[in-house]
């Protein structure tokens, strides 16, 4: 009996050592096709990045869903280990967090109707003096915007759906968004009156973050991702999910 005890205990301090040990990673389920819900599961190029990653961690991984804004507050706490939600690699959150190396590179770009791609297709249109442009608060398009734009007049939208309504209205003449928003023209009927340039007019590095202490799973994650381009698994996953290149000539 004493014996039978004394394994069961063991066990279970096993057990816990085991659960306490599993990697906790914070996503914005918002971001199709990097990350987003479908029938209550977790979908996208970074659901299946963090299967992958707790499979050579040899590391139970468990998807922590909140807004955006909120994941850098909550890897600070503690709240979280890892972020992996399709986050560009910037000066200002480099001074909060640990980036990993990159494992893929996006831009902004524009976006507008069909009726006016012969007069915003090329991508020196965007820099015209009183083009209407449409950006998302906070994002790195707005910062594009508003750094390199001057001449533009711009317009707030707070998701892309209300700019593609803005767009349809003609309140504006282009919509600058990242990557992954063109890509869903590409693959939605629904938007098929709609066209991105597919000509990115920033270079921007997506990684993920740990916190700023956090040496030892920074290298782990580092040395995981080697893994994942080497094996060409990364490679595998982003064609799944991103399974067109469109261009307009």
């Amino acid at each position: 009996m004493f014996r039978t005890l004394v394994f069961a205990l063991i066990m279970a301090l096993c057990a816990a050592g085991t659960a306490a040990a599993a990697l906790k990673v914070g996503v914005s389920a918002d971001y199709p096709p990097l990350i987003f819900k479908e029938g209550g599961r977790f979908l996208g190029i970074e659901a299946d990045n963090a299967k992958a990653v707790g499979d050579i961690l040899a590391k139970p991984i468990t998807l922590v869903e909140m807004p955006f804004e909120q994941l850098i507050p909550a890897l600070n706490r503690g709240d979280i280990d890892i972020i992996m939600t399709g986050m560009s690699i910037t000066a200002a959150r480099t001074e909060e967090v640990t980036f990993t190396e990159p494992y893929m590179e996006i831009g902004q770009m524009a976006i507008m109707s069909v009726e006016k791609v012969g007069t915003y297709s090329k991508p020196w249109s965007v820099y015209k003096s009183g083009v209407r442009i449409g950006v998302e608060p906070g994002t790195t398009g707005a910062a594009f915007a508003k750094e390199k734009l001057t001449g533009a007049q711009v317009v707030f939208y707070d998701n892309p759906d209300t700019a593609f309504a803005g767009l349809r209205t003609g309140e504006i003449d282009l919509y600058i968004h990242d990557a992954p928003t063109s890509w869903q023209l590409a693959t939605n009927s629904d938007n098929s009156d709609l066209i991105s340039t597919y000509k990115p007019l920033t270079n921007e590095q997506l990684a993920w973050a740990v916190r700023k202490d956090d040496t030892a799973l920074a290298g782990a994650l580092n040395q995981a991702l080697t893994t994942l381009k080497g094996n060409g698994a990364l490679r595998y996953i982003l064609n799944r999910w991103i399974p067109v290149t469109v261009e307009v000539r």
